[in-house]
Formats: structure tokens, C-alpha cells, sequence
């Protein structure tokens, strides 16, 4: 007895084979070349979604093989198609998208997209192509992958049903429809994927802005109370620009043997979601150093141009990057010497700049290391390359080294009198931070460092606090003096 022929089977590509939406990729990947295309984007809405399609289409279309892929899915699919089973990518994206995901993947015997001046492919729209495909290849039912309360109409007219990463919502009234359907589970996003995608361990860099107060040995509960908000306020505002710079970087990111494990990059947040929480980050940060002070919300506002200029553009000129990353460290000082009310000595802000200037060069050597382990030669979305390594090597050493020397100058300034009852002590404290700089450029140079920023780094080495303490010993010491 002859086996029945199985049902041509019906994929849908966006949330179901890919966890993320081509078109938001499309959208992302037209305001990158340029912020004003933003503008543009809004200028063919009227279009409608097919017109709007196929106009982004023609500007950009993202590349098949740096998009997340459901895997488990894909196999399926795969050993399907091995078997001699017609299987069709069937999505409402642009056609050229389609064909071009149907290509790369390679198991695929058929696509049917959104064409230029035709409807957009999706819900009934949908249903009704497939039934035309399917008739004009003899078959009278056919079975339909899907993910969204959209393809329901789908469903409703397909024999067989899978669903992917589909909402509960829409689970239970697909079961209504196909109880049998087969599910290839939905991963749940859970709290700590969105904190790793805000990447709150990053908020200790804000720290910094408590800098000026210590500085200043100001103990006033007001001045500390308006720092915490001020903490606050920066921290939400940095997380709001990591998913900017996260949602702008997903193709390189996805190449990236660190970066790759991001949950943006990997699919595990979806990008509305995370321009939702970006939005609500932005505003409650805003809210809050309002509450601090109008010039705390200035200094706010050039750290968010900066960054997002950094994001955009900046960080893949060589050179500039580091310089920018430098002052985005230094600004936190400033606006934290804003919030407490407190004047911001030169010798802190000089002192800064260089240590800063150096690790922002440990960073980007860190990642120049890497490029020389895999035998790369440009960086994915930088302006180095690995030949670059010994130059910016020494750039970082001579920076960190300019740190210590500023300080040394401090020491036998009118200042530090001012200040420290005996800073002569403060000596102590220059040798331990040379100490400091010359050891993370020996793990640098050593790839104890490779893929990994120098702060987060420090945060987690014993030495890197030790050395904390006894520089904050010696500030003691150097405040109140011995037996004081």
C-alpha cells in the first residue's frame, strides 16, 4: 500500500523561523546609514504596508546569514524537505527578503513574499495565496507554520498546524482550531534577560559620579540624598542607550563570538519591546534629574547626544572613538560635581581624562587581540585594524602613565593644602595606582582581558579592590593624619 503524500507544508519566516522581524531589521539598518532617514521612513506610511515594504526594500534588506535563526525549527524543516516534502516559505515581508532567506537556508523548494504592487501577504491575504499555490500544485489542503495572532486566518483554512514562540493568547485559540497542533515552544523572557539586555551590571560605571563629593569631603545628607537620584537617573539613561546601541549593532554583534550571546542579538527580546522599555527608560530618566537639577538635566542630555552620536557614528572612526569614550566617563564626574553643588577641581577632571583615555585603549587593544587570534583583519563595526594593536598599545600606556604624573603634581599643589592635613601622605597613593594601570595592561597584553571592558573587569578582581582600599586608606591618612 502507497504512503499518503504529506501536505505541502507553509512556513511563515518572521517570529517563527527567525525570532526577530525582518522588517524591524529593515528599519533599523535605513536609520543607521543615517538618523534622517527616519524622516523618509515616515514619508512613505501613507503607502501603506505593501508600498511602505517595498520602498524600505529597495534601500536595504537585511543579510540571511546575521539574522537569529530558530534552529530546532530549522532542522525540522530540513529533514522535511530531505524527505521529499514540498516546503514553502510563505511571509508577509518583501518578496526580495524571502527569496533571499529561501537561498541561504536552502530548504525550500518554493517562496511566496509581498511583491511590489500587490497586497500585503499577510492574515486573509496570506491564506489566499497559499490555497492559489497549493491548487495550482494539485493539492486541495496543506499544513501552515505560524507564531502571531495574524496567522490564525492562516490556520483556520490549513489541515495540519505548527506554531512557534507563540503567545499564550494565541496558543489556546489555535487549540480550539487544530488541538493536535504541534508546538515548538516559545522561550519566556524572563527578568534577568532584561537585565542582562539593560545591562545593569554596567551601572557601577555611574558610580563615578560620586567622585566629586568624596573629592570635596562633603558629608551633607542633602547633597548625598539628590547623588543617589542623580544615580538613578544616569543608570536608566545608560541602559536606554545600550539598547539603541545594541539595536543598531545587531549585525555585526551576531558575528561576534561574546557579542553574539546578547539578548537582542540572539532574539531573546524583540526589538519593539526593547524600543518600548527604551522610551520608558529615557523618560523616568529625564523625570528624575529634573528632580536633581536643570543644569544635572543639561549634563544629561550631552551624555544621551553623545552616546547616541557615539552609537551611530562616532565609535567607528579610530582614534575619535576612545577620545569619546574617555569623556563620556569624564561627564559622569561633571554631572555628579552638578548634582552635589560641589566645583570641580581641574586636577580631578585632567587626572580623568587620562585614565580614562587609558582604558578606553585597553578596551578597544582587548578587542584588537581577539582579531589577532582569529586571524582577522578589521574589527566588525570598527575603524582598526590588528596591525593598529602596537600603536594604540602605547598610546594607553603613555595615558595611564599621564594619570599618575597629573597626580603627582596634585600632590604639591595649592589644592591638596587645602584640602588634606598632610598631603604628603598622598604620595603613597601614586606608585599604587601605577601599580594598578601597568598590571591591566599586562593582562591586556597577556589576553586575560579579550572581549571584556577594563571596568567590569575590576569589578570583579580582588586586586582592582584592594586597590581601592588602600587608596582610600591613604586619603584617610593623608585627611586626618596618623593618631589624629
Amino acid at each position: 500500500m502507497t504512503a499518503p503524500t504529506p501536505l505541502p507544508l507553509y512556513v511563515d519566516l518572521d517570529g517563527s523561523l527567525t525570532p526577530s522581524d525582518t522588517l524591524h531589521e529593515s528599519v533599523l539598518l535605513f536609520i543607521k546609514q543615517n538618523p534622517l532617514n527616519l524622516l523618509r521612513l515616515l514619508t512613505w506610511l501613507p503607502q501603506g504596508k505593501a508600498g511602505f515594504k517595498q520602498r524600505l526594500g529597495d534601500a536595504v534588506r537585511p543579510d540571511p546569514t546575521r539574522l537569529p535563526w530558530r534552529d530546532d525549527l530549522i532542522n525540522y524543516l530540513k529533514d522535511e524537505h530531505a524527505s521529499g516534502r514540498e516546503v514553502v516559505l510563505a511571509s508577509a515581508a518583501d518578496a526580495r527578503i524571502v527569496r533571499e532567506v529561501a537561498e541561504h537556508l536552502g530548504c525550500f523548494t518554493d517562496t511566496l513574499g509581498t511583491e511590489p504592487g500587490g497586497p500585503n501577504l499577510s492574515r486573509a491575504n496570506k491564506r489566499a495565496a497559499i490555497e492559489a499555490h497549493a491548487r495550482a500544485r494539485g493539492h486541495d489542503a496543506w499544513a501552515y507554520v505560524g507564531n502571531s495572532r495574524d496567522d490564525l486566518a492562516v490556520w483556520a483554512g490549513a489541515r495540519e498546524a505548527i506554531v512557534v514562540n507563540a503567545p499564550d493568547g494565541v496558543l489556546s485559540e489555535l487549540r480550539r482550531q487544530h488541538p493536535q497542533a504541534r508546538e515548538f515552544a516559545r522561550e519566556p523572557l524572563t527578568l534577568k534577560t532584561v537585565l542582562k539586555a539593560i545591562r545593569l551590571k554596567q551601572w557601577a560605571k555611574n558610580a563615578l559620579l560620586f567622585i566629586p563629593l568624596l573629592a570635596a569631603h562633603l558629608l551633607d545628607p542633602h547633597a548625598w540624598g539628590m547623588m543617589l537620584l542623580a544615580f538613578v537617573s544616569f543608570g536608566l539613561c545608560a541602559s536606554a542607550t545600550y539598547l539603541v546601541n545594541d539595536l543598531l549593532d545587531l549585525p555585526s554583534d551576531r558575528v561576534h563570538r561574546i557579542k553574539r550571546r546578547r539578548p537582542l542579538a540572539a532574539g531573546a527580546i524583540a526589538i519593539p519591546t526593547a524600543v518600548a522599555l527604551g522610551v520608558a527608560m529615557i523618560v523616568a530618566a529625564f523625570a528624575l534629574a529634573w528632580v536633581v537639577s536643570a543644569g544635572f538635566t543639561a549634563l544629561l542630555l550631552l551624555y544621551t547626544v553623545v552616546t547616541l552620536a557615539y552609537s551611530m557614528r562616532l565609535k567607528r572612526i579610530p582614534l575619535i572613538d576612545v577620545l569619546v569614550l574617555s569623556a563620556l566617563y569624564t561627564l559622569r564626574i561633571g554631572a555628579g560635581a552638578v548634582a552635589a553643588g560641589v566645583d570641580l577641581s581641574n586636577w580631578l577632571l585632567a587626572i580623568s581624562i587620562f585614565l580614562f583615555l587609558s582604558l578606553a585603549l585597553v578596551k578597544r587593544c582587548a578587542e584588537l587581540e581577539e582579531l589577532v587570534d582569529e586571524d582577522a583583519t578589521l574589527a566588525p563595526g570598527r575603524g582598526y585594524r590588528a596591525n593598529d594593536l602596537a600603536s594604540l598599545r602605547a598610546m594607553g600606556m603613555s595615558s595611564g602613565f599621564m594619570a599618575v604624573l597629573v597626580l603627582a603634581l596634585y600632590i604639591d599643589s595649592q589644592n591638596s593644602r587645602a584640602l588634606y592635613a598632610h598631603p604628603d601622605w598622598l604620595w603613597a597613593a601614586a606608585p599604587v595606582l601605577l601599580l594598578w594601570i601597568m598590571r591591566i595592561w599586562l593582562k591586556t597584553g597577556r589576553r586575560e582581558l579579550v572581549g571584556e571592558d577594563p571596568l567590569q573587569f575590576a569589578l570583579r578582581d580582588p586586586f582592582s579592590w584592594g586597590t581601592v582600599a588602600v587608596m582610600g586608606a591613604i586619603g584617610l591618612v593623608a585627611t586626618v593624619g596618623v593618631g589624629a
